[in-house]
This record gives structure tokens, sequence and C-alpha cells, in this order.
């Protein structure tokens, strides 16, 4: 907390290698616990999505939610790696949003399955990952070790219920407002080519192009920073 991070946690790994390896490869797998970590982003920012279409909103958007808040876990989970591997334990920092496969539009570690299964958070119908004090208004790093943690989290239930505001919010319709599922694959919940193809044909339109609607209608965070105004 002490380098910048609003929430914490420890998940346990080991029953999900099969999944880890199949995302990643072996270069993530064989580490049993993960610490979880998250930056809140600000709601005077997240709170303009709707005004979008406005370049200085793109622009404040995309350093603040994006590139500021990503550099800043990266720096915290360097950190946290190079301290445990001081103290003689095997770690593997994720970098907080980099893709490594175009065709499966994934990066090498899933940050939502760390949080989720630290108990940070449940992962939503909108497939980001929704904490209870700031809804998904919270970017993820991860660090991967074999620190012997004696305590873990304990995966929260979906509190969704039947809000369907992301589903319907969502530009392209990328989402089937089914809930996640660990058995199902991604696909029944979200289609990511969607999403994806959304953003190569903003590209194409204006500079810095950004939705987040997503991330912007959910009522566990937009309710918050309605009450944090009062």
């Amino acid at each position: 907390m002490s380098l910048g991070a609003d929430l914490y946690g420890i998940a346990d790994l080991r029953p999900h290698e099969t999944a880890i390896i199949k995302q990643g490869g072996e270069m993530v797998s064989g580490y049993p616990f993960a610490i979880s970590v998250g930056i809140r982003l600000l709601d005077t920012i997240v709170d303009q999505i709707p005004n979008r279409s406005q370049r200085t909103v793109r622009v404040s958007y995309r350093s603040h939610t994006y590139d500021v808040v990503n550099g800043r876990l990266d720096v915290i989970s360097s950190l946290l790696a190079s301290h445990l591997q001081k103290e003689g334990y095997r770690c593997m920092p994720v970098p907080a949003s980099e893709r490594i496969d175009d065709e499966r539009i994934c990066a090498m570690f899933s940050h939502k399955m760390a949080a989720h299964l630290a108990g940070l958070g449940w992962i939503g119908k909108s497939c980001l990952l929704v904490t209870p004090q700031y809804g998904p208004r919270v970017r993820w790093t991860t660090v991967l070790t074999d620190y012997p943690f004696s305590r873990f989290g304990i995966p929260m239930d979906p509190r969704c219920g039947n809000c369907e505001e992301c589903t319907k919010a969502c530009p392209t319709g990328a989402f089937t407002g089914r809930m996640f599922d660990r058995d199902e694959p991604r696909e029944a919940r979200f289609d990511a080519r969607k999403c994806d193809q959304y953003f190569k044909d903003m590209e194409k339109q204006a500079p810095k192009p950004v939705c987040g609607m997503c991330v912007f209608i959910c009522p566990h965070g937009r309710n918050i920073a309605k009450n944090a105004k009062r």
C-alpha cells in the first residue's frame, strides 16, 4: 500500500495451472501463488466517458487510466518481485497491460483471474473484475511467486444479480449477459473480436480512441462515485 496500491491480495493458483499454461505457456506456470495489486481509477475521468467524442476526454482517459496507471502498476510489481528475489524466492512480475496473442486477443496471464482468486472481487457480466469498494474502476497487475503463503483469498460470489447495464451500454453488443463460469470459454460471455475491431475502426476516425462504457456504467462503481461527491 505504501507503493501506491489501493487493493491487494493473495491468490492460490495451484488448482488452475492447466488454464494458466493454456493461456500463457510454461513461462508463467509453476508458480503456486500470485500477489494481485490494484489501483483505483479517478472517478472524475471515468465519469467523462459518455463524452469520449471530445479529444480532451480521450487524451485524459488514455493517459490517466491506461498509460500512467499501468506504469505505476508495473513499478509496484517490479519492486515486489525484486524484494521477493532478494529473500530467495522465485517470482515473475506480469506486465499490467501487454497483449501477447493477437489471434486470441489475450495477455500472458489473467490479472482478473488472480484478483478474483485473491478475493478482491467477482468477474461480472462485462468480464471485468468488479470490486465491492470501487466497482470495475480498478486496473490490475500480478506478481507470480513461490513464496510459501499460508493464507490467501476466497473468490467472491457474483453480485450482479439481474443488472444488465454493461450489456446494454456496450456499443458493439459484445457481451452476452451470462455470468462467469470457469468451465465455459470466454466466448460464452464476451466477443473480444467485436471489441477489438471497434477500437480499430475508431483509430481510423480519431486519435487516441477510447471506450470504457462498461467501466463507466456499472452501478457498483457509479454509486460509490456519487456517494463520494456528497
